[in-house]
């Protein structure tokens, strides 16, 4: 049965506590949406309990970890409730031995390196703004970072989760240990499903040795054909970047005071003597290449997308192969030149995986939309993708942020949201098809 408005915020307050809700003009908009209320548990339990008590009533629950990617997917219409999840942020348990972590789902990455390091191990996860994105909005975004070149995305290191299902009961999927062959891999199904399936509370994760020496290079090049050619040896060879990025001319100015058109810029962990060994090599395949190679200080990959204003911009995943990288850099400038000469595009990426971020800057709706649908042409031919990260509610309003989905495909995601979230309260209409 129905409860009247005060009385859902009094039960609210008694499963967390006043001084972890809020409601009305105290809370945040999400997509200029005000939602009723904000409450922010503690525990698993009382996440449970919030959800149990949505489901009862069919709130709309919008799940929040850091904020980073609330701009990502379909604009939200409703917005009954938002779970804050950055009170649930305890190292539930960590084993240095067996090099796996379990931890709440609103743990900043920023505060977990700062635990690992004096153990000599890092959990590989650095998306943009990576020191205070939670855990588990990394997780449920898919979010990643240069990084990934060599550890992976959060699917590669994601061991086990315990989350809460739309009816606030509690699930648990995967293990605490690194070998684990029994059961659904449920993990890997809330890993970018941007809380729709369930909310996560509790993450095991798979950590990794902290290297003893890391140096970092950049390496300019005049033609974006040199910067291929660059890649291809690199890919080609047996060296072991653990970072391996694409930078256009524009992102490279972040980088480099020295023009170029195109830049690899990448880094090698592991004892000094290997890291002075590739270095060696890396030199011989740019001067091949006609690169210009030369070092920059490491601790720069730590502010990697910090301090930009992201409210105006629209940031764009483009995903192609890395032997077209030159190809699909330049089908993306082109476009810019064709349909909005005067904004600006930044594009930088994982080279060696053909997974790109391209940040368009100054550009009006129509030049915005235009310009995402010219991108997914370039890559369709690839069997490439491009997905609206965030951008202006306007544009996404505009354009699918998710792009076309194979119409099995699509069936299959309808079947799953049925099976965990047959009510839709859990982040309703944002994922794929309004999913």
């Amino acid at each position: 049965m129905a409860v009247s408005t005060r009385s859902l915020a009094d039960a609210l307050s008694a499963i967390v506590g006043a001084e972890a809700m809020g409601s009305g003009a105290a809370t945040r908009p999400v997509d200029g949406v005000v939602p009723r209320w904000v409450v922010a548990p503690a525990t698993t339990a009382e996440l449970g309990a919030v959800l149990g008590l949505a489901y009862a009533e069919r709130l709309v629950v919008v799940p929040r970890g850091s904020g980073r990617a609330m701009a990502l997917g379909h604009p939200l219409t409703r917005a009954d409730l938002v779970v804050d999840l950055a009170r649930m942020d305890a190292v539930l348990e960590f084993n240095p031995d067996d090099l796996t972590l379990t931890v709440g789902a609103g743990a900043t990455l920023g505060s977990l390196a700062v635990r690992l390091r004096p153990h000599g191990q890092l959990l590989p996860l650095d998306p943009p703004y990576a020191a205070t994105r939670t855990v588990g909005g990394v997780v449920a975004t898919n979010a990643s970072g240069p990084l990934r070149a060599r550890y992976g995305t959060s699917r590669d290191l994601l061991l086990g989760i315990r989350f809460v299902q739309a009816d606030g009961v509690v699930t648990w999927g995967g293990a605490r240990v690194v070998k684990s062959v029994t059961g659904y891999d449920i993990p890997k199904l809330m890993v970018g499903a941007l809380g729709t399936l369930g909310i996560l509370a509790e993450l095991t994760l798979r950590l990794h040795p902290l290297p003893a020496c890391e140096r970092t290079w950049i390496v300019g090049f005049e033609t974006t054909a040199g910067a291929q050619a660059f890649l291809a040896s690199l890919i080609d060879s047996s060296l072991q970047p653990n970072r391996v990025e694409w930078l256009n001319r524009v992102a490279a100015r972040d980088w480099t005071e020295r023009s170029v058109t195109a830049a690899i810029l990448l880094s090698v962990g592991s004892v000094e003597a290997a890291v002075l060994a590739q270095q060696s090599r890396i030199e011989g395949l740019a001067r091949q290449a006609s690169g210009v190679m030369r070092e920059v200080v490491p601790a720069r990959w730590f502010g990697h997308g910090a301090g930009r204003d992201s409210s105006e911009v629209v940031t764009l995943r483009v995903g192609t192969l890395p032997n077209v990288l030159a190809d699909t850099v330049n089908g993306l400038e082109g476009a810019l030149a064709e349909l909005a000469p005067a904004a600006i595009l930044a594009v930088s990426g994982s080279a060696i995986l053909g997974a790109l971020r391209a940040e368009l800057r100054g550009a009006s709706l129509a030049e915005a939309t235009a310009f995402v649908s010219r991108a997914r042409s370039l890559v369709e031919p690839l069997a490439g993708s491009v997905v609206v990260e965030a951008a202006p509610i306007a544009v996404r309003r505009a354009v699918d942020p998710w792009g076309p989905v194979p119409p099995e495909s699509f069936a299959l995601m309808q079947a799953i949201k049925r099976e965990f979230d047959p009510e839709r309260i859990l982040n309703p209409g944002r994922f794929v098809g309004g999913l």
